[in-house]
């Protein structure tokens, strides 16, 4: 009897358990999230900037249509990019105090107008606010080589400084950073 008493008790147990532990997990995202920091190299442990945004894939279409010319974009897909500066940094030809913001475009043909919001946690640019804006900059429009499935950004190290690089198909928009390191 006891014998019967003991092995219900622990399937009692495990049952409850499995249960309890049992998680519900999302399917992979369609565009995942990724990380691009300055300076590249991981052995250099004090960054100067970090972004932090989502990958969409171009799937058959153009950049054009996913991101409109003359249109505020959120500059990846999901949430708002987040671009952290851990110092005081020039970001175009303007100040940037450290901090964290959001980051917005606005694709054009020949330059891009890259925006630094104060408004963070934002989904796409739906709530996107101009009287939020820090600072505007442009950045200059090149055409690669390669073209990229999915929209990446990327930091090019030259001069005291690096180049964030925003990439998609075979735009590449190119704005200057630049800090006394």
């Amino acid at each position: 009897m006891k014998k019967i008493i003991a092995v219900t008790t622990l399937l009692v147990c495990l049952v409850f358990t499995t249960n309890a532990n049992a998680q519900k997990f999302s399917s992979l995202d369609k565009s995942p999230l990724d990380a691009a920091a300055y300076p590249t190299s991981y052995k250099k442990a004090e960054k100067v900037v970090k972004v932090i945004y989502s990958r969409p894939q171009l799937k058959g279409r153009s950049v054009a249509e996913l991101a409109p010319a003359g249109a505020v974009w959120r500059t990846g897909a999901n949430e708002s990019v987040e671009i952290t500066f851990y110092k005081d940094t020039t970001f175009g030809n303007s100040l940037v105090k450290a901090g964290t913001y959001s980051l917005f475009t606005i694709p054009g043909a020949k330059e891009w107008t890259i925006i630094l919001n104060s408004k963070l946690n934002q989904w796409g640019a739906y709530s996107y606010d101009e009287s939020a804006d820090v600072i505007r900059v442009k950045g200059t429009v090149s055409s690669g080589a390669d073209s990229l499935e999915a929209f990446s950004i990327a930091f090019n190290e030259e001069g005291n400084g690096a180049a964030l690089v925003l990439g998609w198909g075979t735009v590449r928009v190119s704005v200057p950073v630049a800090t006394k390191m």
